[in-house]
Order: structure tokens, then C-alpha cells, then sequence
């Protein structure tokens, strides 16, 4: 009988969460135009009707095509995504550029066009473990495309690009990862039994099985020689090692891949000058030499942080834009410097939903695809958040992986909403548009 009562509680919950991410996103865009020019944008009210009907018409979707799905992932990423958006605009204002933040408000809707798609394609998540290898194979074709001779393009000497004519730039590595994760999901837990043996006093697993640990590993070096990103080496690599661990819960695959993963971070290091430049200015950002030179950005960010302190300066009457990359690669650091310390743990906290509820829809799974998807897919979102937030911090080498939902990228919201909405889909279940219309009718055809 409670859970009667409790389940009409859900939707209502989804949408008072809702509602509030859409307020707080339109009170910091008003807020970032005070603090810029004095008085709020003469735009405010077209911007919040907009917002809204769009957070609105996604919600409906998920009401429609996902009914009964987790009611707090949506309202998080759309307070994540209102936030950046509302710091994009301040950042690009006050730099002469409003048109790239208006850009980053059409690939918003883009990628809620991508959510909504997802979600009606998509009608049981299970239907995708029946192209295991098909889609580990387009996963990895996405993965490697940039270092095709005249479709790949090299931007501050890493090459993640796909430029072809007619087209924005954009990078296929970003759903070439979110197409490896289903792969691993299904082929995972097709081998779950053969994997979790072992042998030994340790339980170490045999040579034959670590077949597919050393492939990935042997795919995150591929991505780090040819493609000269250790952001993108290090996330492949990492979501292949926790994605294993979930399937096996074997601790000897850590031990090995932290063997591994120090093998290949030495090989990089003596074989690459641009990783050695990464590390050397992550150890020595504020000394006197290279505060003006390749430690430039770290230190500009940890003064921002600096600035911020506590509560911040106030959107907009801080100074970020001293940084360079501040829209993509330091936004984070943008946020401390003018929302202060409660600032960034209010969106670290925001992140910590997502994750701890996608991992809830991977605990209440009862399938072992299901669960490995959802884990998988939240580990995407959570080592993509680690990885640029310690970069940032200084707890790791800075990389360039964009911060979901909120970072400058156009590839990256529509990769992530393509995240969500599988989460979504795992957590409500397959949908059976003609159920409930049946439902209705039965009644009527027992009177007759």
C-alpha cells in the first residue's frame, strides 16, 4: 500500500527539481549580465522562456517515451547545462565574442533533439547487446578516424578533429567512447563467468584472459602516440579498467592495469615532448620561470581560485577571461573565481547526483547488460568530471577532456545527452508506446 501512495510522487518530484534548475539557470544568466554591464541582459525574458519551454519539452519526453525513469538525472543535467551556458555568455560577453555563446545555446538544443531521439530509437536498451561487435567496431573506427590523412585535423597539438567540408569540426572520439561502452557491456557480460576465474593463492586471472586488458591498454597507447591526447588515452584506458572490475570484482585487474597504466605513462613520457611539457609544468606551474610561460594557465587558474575564496566574487565581476582556455578547458576555474568554493562544490555536487544515481539504476538492474551499461555510461560522466577537475586542481597533469555539459563543445553536449537519455531508458525500461492505449481499451471490450 506505501508504494502506492509513494509512486504519483515521482513525477512531481522530477518536475519541482526541475523547475528549480531552470531558476537558479536564468537567475545566473540575469546575474552574469548585472555583474558585466551593470543591469541584466535586455534578452532575460526571451532567454528564460526559451530555457524553459526547451528543460520543459525534454521533460515531457521523458514523461512520455521513459515514464517511471529516475526523476533526478534530467533536472541535474539541466541545471549543469544552464549553469555553463549562463558562464559562457559571461566569458564570451567579455570578450567581444557573444556570438560563440549563443553557438554553445544551439547545440544545447541540438543536443536535446539528440536526448529526445535517443529515448524513441531506443525502446529497450537490451536491443542493443544483440550488435556486440558491430558496435565496438564503429566505436573504434569513431575513436581512431582523426588520424585519416585530410579528414583529421590537429588543434594544439593533439589531433581529436574531423574536418570535412560544409561542416563544424567536431569529434568523433566523444561518441566513439559512448559506442565502446555498450560494446563492453555486452561483450563483458557474455564473459563474465570466464573472466572471474582465476588462479593461484591471488586469483590471477590467466594469460589467455587478459587478452582484452592489454588490447585496451594497447588502444590508449594507439590514442596517445597517434593522436597526441593523454586525456582521451587516459579515459579510454580507465573506463575499460572500471568497467572490468564491475563485471569481475576481481581486484587482481587493478593491480595489473596500475602496472600497466605505469608502463605506458613512462613510455609516453620519454617518447612525447608535449607530455613532458604537461608534467613538468603540472610539478612546477608557480615557479618564477614558468608562471609566464608553460605553466601560464595553472597558475592563472589556481589565482583564480584564489580570487574566489569562499563565496566568490559575483558572476561577472571577476577576472577569468586572464586565462586562456577558460571556456573549455578552465571553466571550473571560472566558477571558483566568481561563485567561490560553495560555487564549485554546489556543481561537484551536481556532478555526485548524476553519478550516484546512475549508479543506483545500475544496482537495480537485473540483467548483467543493463548493469554494466549503466555503470559504464556513469563512469563516462565521472572520469570525464575527474579528470578536468583534477587537471584544474593540479592533482593530475592537465588534459584536455571538456567538462559534460557545461565546457565550450558542441560534440561533447550532444555525446553526453545521448549518455542521459540511455540512462534514462535503462532505469525506466523497455517502452511499449501501443501498452497503455491497450490498457484503456480493455475494459471497454469486456462490456462488450
Amino acid at each position: 500500500m506505501s508504494a502506492i501512495a509513494a509512486a504519483p510522487a515521482r513525477p512531481r518530484t522530477g518536475l519541482f527539481l526541475l523547475l528549480l534548475a531552470v531558476v537558479i539557470s536564468v537567475l545566473a544568466f540575469a546575474l552574469q549580465g548585472l555583474g558585466l554591464a551593470g543591469t541584466v541582459p535586455t534578452d532575460l525574458t526571451m532567454y528564460g522562456v526559451l530555457f524553459a519551454l526547451a528543460a520543459l519539452a525534454g521533460w515531457f519526453a521523458v514523461r512520455i517515451m521513459a515514464r517511471g525513469a529516475d526523476p533526478a538525472i534530467y533536472p541535474a543535467a539541466v541545471l549543469l547545462s544552464g549553469l555553463g551556458l549562463a558562464m559562457l555568455f559571461r566569458l564570451m560577453s567579455a570578450r567581444g565574442f557573444p556570438e560563440f555563446a549563443r553557438e554553445q545555446a544551439v547545440w544545447l538544443v541540438i543536443g536535446l533533439a539528440a536526448f529526445c531521439l535517443t529515448l524513441w530509437l531506443v525502446r529497450d536498451i537490451r536491443q542493443l547487446d544483440a550488435f556486440t561487435y558491430t558496435i565496438g567496431l564503429a566505436g573504434l573506427t569513431l575513436l581512431l578516424l582523426p588520424i585519416v590523412p585530410g579528414i583529421g585535423t590537429e588543434i594544439n597539438g593533439a589531433r581529436l578533429w574531423i574536418d570535412l567540408p560544409g561542416l563544424p569540426t567536431f569529434q568523433p572520439a566523444e561518441f566513439g567512447r559512448v559506442l565502446l561502452v555498450i560494446f563492453l557491456a555486452s561483450y563483458l557480460s557474455q564473459r563474465r563467468e570466464l573472466l572471474t576465474t582465476g588462479v593461484g593463492r591471488l586469483g590471477l586471472p590467466r594469460v589467455k584472459e587478459l587478452g582484452p586488458l592489454l588490447f585496451a591498454w594497447g588502444a590508449s597507447l594507439a590514442v596517445l602516440f597517434l593522436e597526441r591526447d593523454m586525456g582521451a588515452s587516459l579515459l579510454l584506458f580507465a573506463l575499460f579498467v572500471v568497467m572490468l572490475w564491475v563485471a569481475t570484482g576481481r581486484g587482481a585487474y587493478l593491480l595489473i592495469s596500475a602496472v600497466l597504466f605505469a608502463i605506458g605513462a613512462y613510455i609516453g613520457w620519454l617518447a612525447l615532448s608535449h607530455v613532458q611539457i604537461r608534467v613538468d609544468a603540472w610539478l612546477h606551474a608557480l615557479d618564477p620561470d614558468k608562471v609566464r610561460s608553460s605553466g601560464y594557465q595553472l597558475a592563472q587558474g589556481w589565482f583564480a581560485f584564489a580570487s574566489g575564496g569562499m563565496v566568490g566574487t559575483g558572476l561577472g565581476k571577476g577576472s577569468p577571461t586572464l586565462i586562456p582556455y577558460v571556456g573549455s578547458d578552465f571553466i571550473l576555474a571560472a566558477f571558483g573565481e566568481e561563485l567561490g568554493m560553495l560555487g564549485v562544490v554546489g556543481i561537484l555536487l551536481a556532478y555526485l547526483v548524476l553519478i550516484g544515481r546512475g549508479l543506483r539504476i545500475a544496482i537495480e538492474r537485473h540483467d548483467a547488460f543493463s548493469q554494466l551499461l549503466a555503470a559504464g555510461l556513469t563512469a563516462l560522466i565521472g572520469l570525464q568530471v575527474f579528470v578536468i577537475a583534477g587537471g584544474v586542481l593540479r592533482l593530475i597533469p592537465l588534459t584536455g577532456v571538456p567538462l559534460p555539459l557545461i565546457s565550450y563543445g558542441g560534440t561533447s553536449r550532444l555525446a553526453t545527452a545521448v549518455i542521459l537519455a540511455l540512462l534514462l531508458r535503462t532505469s525506466a525500461g523497455p517502452w511499449h508506446p501501443g501498452a497503455r492505449s491497450a490498457r484503456r481499451r480493455r475494459p471497454a471490450e469486456v462490456e462488450g
